[in-house]
């Protein structure tokens, strides 16, 4: 599957706002960064240079040296292993795979997933781990584990969705996603929170306290274009970042249900807070954009 394009010299996320998640000051000022106070576009600011390489630190085991040929990489204080390579990138591509079998027969396998950084650099895959029952009769609100594995094989991260109402008519069993980093070890949830017309969703920590706020337009249907997710602080209004579901062409539209998403957030967002918004990209695949048999898809909260 080929990376989407992105537009080039786009002003990315200011920094958050103080009330949202506490955040690591910036040393001073950062390249590629601009007026902190501005609203951010749509799309997404690769904030590289033609001749300026990549972030050369890959998730690892602490002084393997198991990177794209840099130095052994020095793990920060609190962050989960496997993890530190997130705290240096703002942007996150993730790109489902494309099944054959569901696109000729219907019949629903295990999703797949690469996750990217902005030059299109695998730095994590992940495998929905579910029976064929749950998938093909379910659908798409299937409860699942998922497993995400950096480039080791080493599982890092592991997604769990339990079984939950599809309608906002039932606001005591809304969609709710838990996040362990690593496995057994809970970081925090992605939890659908009750709106008449619009999906809402907070970002909790380990203790489930709110930490942001995610909100969706109200019809969720990407018709030739992005649909957007906006990312916001857990008192403001103003956004510091994204989720988007990216427009992949007309045929993948009609005829598959792979997806390409991307993610931005501020770069010095805490790592755990950034594990938790890929928890929230999948569950929003789940919800709006998982197409299972002859099932539509979901394009709203109530259907």
């Amino acid at each position: 599957m080929s990376s989407p394009a992105y537009p080039d010299n786009k002003a990315p996320y200011p920094t958050p706002q103080p009330d949202s998640y506490p955040l690591a000051p910036y040393p001073g000022p950062m390249a590629g960064y601009g007026d902190p106070h501005q609203v951010p576009p749509p799309g997404f600011n690769m904030g590289y240079s033609p001749n300026q390489p990549a972030v050369m630190y890959q998730p690892g085991a602490v002084g393997s040296g198991q990177d794209y040929g840099g130095p052994p990489a020095v793990a920060p204080v609190g962050v989960p292993p496997g993890l530190e390579y997130l705290a240096q990138i703002d942007q996150i591509l993730i790109h489902q795979k494309v099944e054959l079998l569901e696109a000729f027969i219907g019949f629903e396998t295990n999703n797949e997933y690469d996750i990217k950084n902005s030059l299109g650099q695998k730095i994590y895959k992940a495998k929905e781990k579910n029976d064929c029952c749950t998938r093909n009769c379910c659908g798409s609100l299937r409860s699942f584990d998922m497993k995400i594995k950096d480039t080791m094989d080493r599982e890092v991260i592991r997604l769990i969705r339990p079984y939950r109402c599809v309608s906002c008519w039932c606001p005591c069993c809304l969609q709710e996603l838990e996040v362990q980093a690593p496995p057994g070890t809970t970081i925090g949830y992605v939890r659908q929170t009750w709106h008449p017309f619009l999906p809402r969703f907070d970002i909790q920590g380990a203790n489930k306290e709110t930490v942001l706020k995610l909100e969706g337009p109200c019809f969720a249907c990407n018709c030739c274009g992005d649909v957007n997710f906006e990312l916001k602080g857990k008192h403001d209004d103003k956004p510091i970042g994204r989720i988007s579901k990216q427009w992949s062409g007309l045929l993948k539209e009609v005829f598959t249900d792979t997806d390409n998403f991307g993610i931005q957030f501020p770069l010095d967002l805490d790592v755990k807070m950034k594990a938790v918004l890929m928890g929230a990209c999948f569950l929003i695949d789940f919800m709006f954009f998982e197409k299972v048999g002859d099932a539509n898809q979901r394009s709203t909260v109530f259907s």
